[in-house]
């Protein structure tokens, strides 16, 4: 079944392309060239570019490629993900960014959430625009024989020409993990494809993720990484997979899809270009878009836990079966949107675009259910005769026994934008809910930039800010599992507003930047594992500063952030997050790159969160504090034509300042470990 269902995703995607592609030379037969253009005649997108895409319209936002070698070693350890990234320790496994401006809202979807680093997602997503086709491999490894971490990546691009792109990614992680049950194991792959023409343009990619990790539990008493020898009769070595855990037989798995396309016809007009002093061209200028988007995303989740001993010990209840856990919840939605743009720039006197679009989405979701535990035929006995079922715990009061549901959304919104005005740019969004539950929901962001000269430079300063009140995810609403349980149909809307800016000096190579958060109706899980609700309003401050320092080869960068959280139960952040990274940059032999150097994490001691298996969420931490300790790895790194490497020891200061390393309560880092990195650029 899954390779006839993703046969039929890639015939899709293969057909859209193609018709579009035919469509769009059918309309290109019609180009006009007056005289024939200079041979350094450029594309629309420089090559070796590239870009995401902004929703639901598709328009192209400028990225990075994915060639740098600055920093290509901390691909080997979780805290590359963040200054602050709390997690299970392993890569690839669940975690959570402690830099709240940075983390991510949570999504309808909320178990695939915890996988968000390792994940593809449509942010993520990247098309290329290169006349070279090019394909980046890179593998990843490290650890001995128990402890190895592995990971292979590979991106393909190519232009058949310099209108149509297509492209391929893979991602492969497989870590056995620092300490016992803690096995990791990711595959992602994907496809993409785009068609850029004067009058007709696509857009489509799909991909598909599978995770899988092996969920320990935390190990049983933090005693065996501060000390040891109190637990061991006097013997103060310990391996760190000897360590006993809460948790050998559970398991989470996560999977799914996505698909997503756009198709838009532009209405315009033909214009003179003058090329040099003796040749011109007609080009088409658009004016108007029209635009037709499908997103389509699916997700399973299933936890399971084979030890009934182990399961009484962790969890409180267990509604549906005693001895065992197999816990399965389905989503996917569909989600269509028509729109309509008036381009901006296509005359001097228009210095701005505008958008419109409408889009319906349809959400539907599975809970778990008697049949993933095999005794329905029990329960479904004319007499209704119970007595061969486990024992189970009472469901919870005022939940009922709701085991699948689905949404229907109509949206409308708009985009104003501001892009070609050299010293001043904005962009705003904002999007209302109009039907079901969202009535009333409102999504507004914006930014502006400007920039400016000082002192022989160019200054630039941003302002930013959001304003979100939107209902309530439905599996936050209402689920039921083995272990949980609840029916929150009485939530309300979360509002949340936040502003704030940024100034880039760069003369001194300095960034500075603050935003303030106010948020209402907050809702976060807590030490039990339920949602909950916060009735006031929670602020939150923060201020980063980004500096770096140079004397010729010698180089230190520095990035400092602090935050304040008015409720530490609820947003527990640590207030001063700080790395550091203090390397030799150099050329030898004219060829080769170096860096050569050390890095470091750090962030203040904080309350912390704790993490929950059976739902893959952080949860509220009653009395187990984290942090204060420092993360440092030795690395040397290079670039020698198109082929990158690195040698990492990553955690080189194991045991140095304080033993007290855990990233979540009762989850300590990784020990000391060598890696190695390769990467290689086949461009043909």
């Amino acid at each position: 079944m899954r390779f006839n269902k993703l046969f039929g995703v890639l015939a899709l995607v293969l057909a859209t392309a193609w018709s579009g592609v035919t469509y769009a030379q059918s309309l290109s037969g019609n180009d006009r060239i007056l005289t024939a253009p200079s041979k350094t005649e450029s594309p629309t997108y420089k090559p070796g570019n590239c870009w995401t895409l902004a929703y639901p319209l598709g328009a192209h936002i400028p990225a990075e490629m994915d060639t740098l070698t600055y920093n290509y070693q901390r691909l080997s350890i979780p805290s590359m993900v963040s200054d602050a990234y709390a997690s299970e320790g392993n890569l690839g496994s669940p975690g959570i960014n402690m830099i709240f401006f940075d983390r991510k809202r949570r999504t309808d979807f909320f178990f695939r959430d915890a996988i968000d680093a390792w994940a593809p997602s449509r942010e993520k997503q990247k098309f290329y625009n290169v006349y070279i086709p090019m394909t980046l491999l890179s593998y990843n490894f490290g650890g001995g024989r128990e402890t190895r971490t592995d990971r292979l990546q590979a991106t393909f691009a190519g232009n058949v020409n310099r209108r149509l792109g297509i492209g391929a990614m893979m991602d492969y992680i497989y870590g056995k993990g620092s300490y016992a049950n803690q096995a990791a194991k990711e595959f992602n792959f994907g496809f993409n494809t785009y068609y850029r023409g004067d009058r007709y343009e696509m857009q489509a990619y799909y991909y598909h993720f599978n995770h899988r990790n092996k969920e320990n539990g935390g190990i049983t008493d933090d005693l065996y990484i501060l000390d040891p020898a109190q637990l061991q009769g006097g013997v103060s070595s310990i391996t760190s997979t000897s360590i006993p855990t809460r948790l050998s037989q559970a398991q989470n798995r996560v999977n799914g899809d996505r698909l997503y396309m756009s198709h838009a016809l532009k209405l315009g007009f033909w214009r003179d270009e003058q090329v040099n002093d003796t040749l011109t061209r007609q080009i088409y200028v658009p004016v108007t878009r029209f635009i037709y988007s499908l997103d389509y995303s699916s997700g399973t989740h299933i936890f399971k836990n084979g030890s009934a001993a182990e399961g009484e010990s962790f969890w409180d209840d267990r509604y549906m079966n005693g001895s065992r856990t197999y816990d399965r919840t389905h989503y996917y939605s569909l989600e269509n949107s028509l729109g309509i743009e008036m381009i901006e720039g296509f005359n001097k006197w228009v210095p701005f675009g505008l958008a419109a679009y409408a889009s319906f989405e349809t959400q539907h979701f599975r809970l778990p259910t008697d049949y993933d535990y095999g005794w329905q035929d029990v329960l479904d006995e004319p007499e209704g005769d119970t007595s061969a079922a486990p024992i189970l715990d009472a469901w919870p009061e005022g939940v009922g026994m709701l085991r699948k549901g689905s949404r229907n959304i109509f949206r409308i919104g708009g985009r104003l934008t501001g892009t070609t005005h050299p010293l001043f740019t904005y962009a705003a969004n904002v999007r209302f809910g109009l039907s079901g539950d969202a009535v009333g929901d409102i999504d507004i962001t914006a930014e502006a930039g400007s920039r400016f000269r000082m002192l022989g430079d160019t200054v630039h300063i941003k302002a930013k800010g959001f304003f979100h009140n939107n209902s309530q995810p439905w599996l936050i609403k209402h689920y039921l599992s083995n272990h949980f349980a609840w029916d929150n149909s009485g939530f309300g809307k979360t509002r949340d507003f936040r502003i704030g800016g940024e100034l880039l000096i760069p003369w001194t190579r300095t960034t500075l930047s603050a935003g303030v958060e106010n948020i209402q109706n907050f809702v976060y899980f807590n030490a039990a594992g339920l949602p909950t609700q916060k009735s006031g309003n929670i602020q939150i401050f923060s201020a980063a500063l980004d500096q770096r320092v140079a004397a010729g080869i010698w180089n230190w960068d520095n990035r400092i952030t602090y935050q304040a959280t008015s409720d530490n139960v609820a947003i527990p952040l640590p207030a001063l997050t700080v790395y550091s990274n203090m390397y030799l940059k150099f050329t030898a032999f004219k060829v080769l790159h170096a860096q050569i150097g050390i890095d470091c994490d750090y962030y203040t001691r904080y309350r912390g969160l704790n993490y929950q298996p059976a739902l893959m969420a952080f949860t509220a931490n009653d009395d187990n504090p984290v942090g204060n300790f420092f993360f440092c790895n030795v690395y040397a790194t290079a670039k020698l034509y198109k082929v990158r490497f690195y040698v990492l020891y990553s955690h080189a200061n194991q045991g140095l300042f304080s033993k007290n390393a855990f990233s979540l309560p009762h989850y300590p880092v990784n020990p000391a470990k060598l890696q190695f990195g390769l990467s290689i650029d086949f461009a043909n």
